[in-house]
């Protein structure tokens, strides 16, 4: 026989309750996480999920030469040398939002799909400008000490007029992409022995809308490969799939005006996830509302940015500095 003592009517249930229930809150963050992301979805990614800790080792072996064999004497031993990246887990970042009891009852379900996929997006576009950061250590710069976001002269990233020549961030003399800039730096990966599969070139809104202005590239070299196009895919250059996001505004250039074109390999950085995109609901009563919150720990690193000769760690991107 069913208890009555205590039966309230307006008790919250599954069935009332299930605007708030966490696996849906779930499925759809990660869906408009992933549909934002852009630089994260071309470099290497990793998986810590699960484990503990708060730094990843990464092994970088050099690349061995192959010797001549001489008759009747031994082969050449080639000896063992290899270095150590180390990857921080060091960043937590989370999106929350609190949710009154008057709102649910009044507001449009529509408004539980904005936040899902607002907070998606605030994710996503949290994880690709680290990584766009990144691309300030290109071409060999360190960061904070000679990359173009500060005012130093002995700057190393090209300029987009020609790809040559070295930016100044003091007296921001970036100048447009054109086509001897983007060449130019093809062939610098090319000297570097760097693999024709998994490069990109990562542009923003403003060399897209230079880009587009010239017709060789609407014709046919810059066009759609007719498969599957990824996220902020906007077609073929020379091969090599091009990408536009405005995440590449951000963090190019003392007056914060300047922006950056990458282009690189997968194996340039890396993208190391310690807690996938998940999403938690606590009722506050204090509040008379919903606690919403979304969030993600992760590490980035740049694995090959240094322009020397050895083929082990040579350069696998660079950055060309281009006006707003």
């Amino acid at each position: 026989m069913a208890n009555t003592a205590f039966s309230p009517t307006n008790s919250v249930t599954v069935t009332s309750a299930a605007n708030f229930i966490p696996e849906i809150w779930s499925d759809e963050i990660v869906a408009a996480y992933k549909k934002n992301l852009v630089l994260a979805n071309l470099v290497k990614k990793m998986s810590f999920k699960g484990k503990k800790g708060d730094t990843v080792n990464i092994p970088s072996p050099a690349r061995g030469n192959a010797s001549a064999k001489a008759a009747t004497d031994a082969v050449t031993l080639i000896a063992e040398s290899d270095t150590n990246i180390q990857v921080l887990i060091n960043k937590h970042y989370e999106y929350s939002r609190l949710i009154e009891d008057i709102v649910e009852v009044q507001a449009l379900t529509s408004l539980r799909s904005f936040y899902t996929e607002d907070a998606g997006y605030a994710l996503a576009k949290r994880i690709d400008t680290d990584l766009v950061q990144l691309g300030r250590a290109f071409n060999g710069a360190t960061v904070g000490t000679d990359d173009y976001a500060t005012s130093n002269t002995t700057t190393k990233a090209f300029v987009g007029s020609d790809g040559t020549t070295a930016y100044n961030s003091t007296s921001s003399n970036a100048a447009s992409l054109t086509d001897a800039a983007i060449r130019r730096t093809i062939q610098r990966l090319d000297d570097n022995d760097i693999a024709m599969d998994g490069r990109f070139f990562l542009i923003p809104p403003s060399s897209r809308n230079t880009l587009m202005g010239l017709a060789r590239y609407t014709e046919q070299a810059f066009v759609g490969n007719g498969d599957a196009i990824r996220n902020g895919e906007i077609g073929q250059l020379y091969g090599m799939a091009v990408f536009a996001t405005s995440q590449a505004d951000t963090g190019a250039g003392s007056s914060g005006l300047d922006r950056i074109c990458l282009m690189g390999h997968r194996d340039a950085m890396v993208l190391i996830e310690q807690t996938g995109i998940r999403s938690q609901t606590q009722y506050k009563q204090e509040y008379l509302g919903t606690l919403f919150t979304a969030d993600t720990i992760y590490g980035v690193k740049a694995l090959r940015t240094s322009a020397t000769s050895t083929a082990s760690n040579a350069s696998a991107a660079f950055a060309l500095a281009v006006p707003a």
